[in-house]
């Protein structure tokens, strides 16, 4: 889908089907599933889900309408594809068919979103989404019409004009930004080693024996564009798209393959000036031209990817850093954020001129929403109105320790004899603690106030997903997961708890 926003500017419309008559898509495979660690199980259905929200964000916010047209089997993962897209038609052949199996089939839940889409999302009722939540089968044709589970059906004489109806009508209606030609997103090379993870603006420190990472990321270099003709010219390699996708690509990497490193201490490297001269690039042109627009929107998503990342997030604010506007909200993601106030007297800190200061810009107040549709200052602040209030008149102050925290803005400020034990407290403390508590505490705190359907899915579809997914009777040698295909049944312990 990011490819298709940045690469492909002119598609107004996006059909998802299948080049398969009789099946659209079964969704998963079982037995790669079954024979996978939890840890794979978790990682593949959060990035599943993200993908997922990533096609309903192309429809909300880039003007690239989404449609499913099924033929054949949709099934489970499938009809969770299905259900990210805006409208889904469905051919009425009498053998095509939407299903949710997994409860009944594999004794687990659909892993990504489809409980939640179908009556959240879809409208369908309670009762009727239980039977269908229970039916392997599915539900064909009209009925599945009449529950709401498909917008339309058509027969196999009319399928193809009513596909190309719908599509011309949502292209038609797009309100897609104008702008330049396609952007190329080029391969990123980054250097791996086993104790450093490098790219050009984004850089991470692997400390196996304290289970840290040091995420650094770096503020702009080079001169800002002085026009779009420039940010064009420059493509993927314009300053807030590649550090985004650096640090996307790094969240993925560490999430996928460092299980055990299970705090992230990030900090920033830069000119504050730098960054809020990009930042004001973005804002003068996001409204008007489609790649600016697009930039924004995944950042959004890359900071939305953080949000939901089951590491211990920790933000460290030092002279030479540059946490300001867009590059403060990595410290706002944070479960806790340390200021040093003023310098160190000894060491390579003592060595910087100024000391650190953050900056709160108008990008902070909701530019980059949540998944609880709250900017993370709102989010912070929840309940908090005067706060936010205070905050605002704040908007392009540089802001020192004492300050910062007097708004709020930090957990700890703290002055240079306590600055370097404090940190290793800290992060010392986090590695003592069970990480699945840590996970699950920091889950909590992270998504206030109100709920979406995003943050249903990760917040309750996905925990329950989760523990389901490790106990017997899906995952035990008895088990429905490990026994489908197998031609045995599952045995359960039937115990409710």
């Amino acid at each position: 889908t990011t490819r298709l926003r940045f690469e492909h500017p002119e598609v107004k419309a996006v059909v998802v089907t299948s080049g398969k008559a009789k099946s659209f898509c079964a969704g998963a495979n079982i037995r790669m599933l079954a024979a996978s660690t939890h840890p794979w199980k978790v990682n593949f259905c959060k990035f599943t889900n993200e993908t997922r929200n990533g096609m309903e964000d192309a429809t909300a916010n880039s003007g690239q309408t989404y449609l499913a047209a099924v033929t054949g089997a949709c099934a489970g993962g499938g009809y969770e594809l299905a259900l990210a897209c805006d409208q889904i038609l469905l051919i009425d052949d009498n053998s095509s068919s939407v299903s949710l199996p997994e409860l009944p089939l594999l004794g687990v839940l659909p892993g990504t979103g489809g409980l939640t889409r179908v009556v959240d999302k879809r409208g369908v009722r309670k009762d009727l989404a239980d039977v269908f939540a229970t039916k392997s089968e599915g539900i064909r044709g009209k009925t599945a019409v009449a529950w709401r589970l498909v917008d339309a059906v058509a027969s196999k004489k009319d399928w193809a004009d009513a596909v190309s109806a719908a599509a011309g009508k949502a292209a038609k209606d797009s309100e897609r930004l104008g702008g330049g030609a396609a952007v190329a997103l080029t391969p990123l090379e980054p250097t791996i080693t086993d104790t450093e993870i490098r790219y050009r603006h984004v850089e991470a420190r692997l400390d196996r024996d304290s289970k840290v990472v040091t995420i650094t990321v770096s503020g702009p270099r080079g001169a800002v564009p002085e026009n779009l003709e420039r940010i064009y010219e420059l493509g993927a390699d314009f300053w807030p798209l590649a550090m985004s996708r650096e640090l996307d690509d790094l969240i993925l990497h560490l999430r996928t393959n460092e299980l055990e490193l299970g705090t992230w201490v990030f900090k920033t490297r830069g000119d504050p000036s730098g960054v809020l001269a990009f930042e004001r690039v973005i804002a003068e042109h996001s409204s008007s031209d489609w790649f600016v627009n697009e930039i924004r929107h995944f950042y959004k998503r890359v900071l939305k990817r953080l949000d939901v990342t089951s590491r211990s997030l920790i933000a460290v604010i030092e002279p030479g850093s540059c946490f300001a506007g867009p590059l403060l909200e990595l410290a706002l993601a944070c479960d806790r954020q340390y200021m040093l106030e003023g310098l160190m007297e000894d060491g390579d800190l003592s060595e910087e001129g100024e000391a650190a200061q953050i900056v709160v810009t108008e990008s902070n107040f909701g530019s980059f929403p949540m998944s609880n549709g709250l900017s993370r200052l709102e989010s912070r602040f929840y309940g908090d109105p005067d706060r936010l209030n205070l905050l605002g008149k704040e908007i392009g102050t540089r802001l020192a320790a004492e300050q910062a925290d007097e708004l709020g803005l930090l957990t700890f400020s703290l002055d240079d004899i306590d600055w370097d034990e404090e940190i290793r407290i800290a992060t010392e403390e986090r590695s003592s603690f069970s990480p699945d508590a840590l996970t699950g505490m920091e889950a909590n705190h992270r998504f206030v106030g109100p709920e979406t359907i995003e943050s249903k899915i990760f917040g309750r579809l996905t925990a329950w997903q989760n523990w389901i997914f490790i106990l017997p009777n899906a995952a035990g040698p008895e088990g429905a997961l490990r026994r489908y295909g197998t031609g045995q049944r599952a045995t359960f312990d039937r115990k409710r708890v």
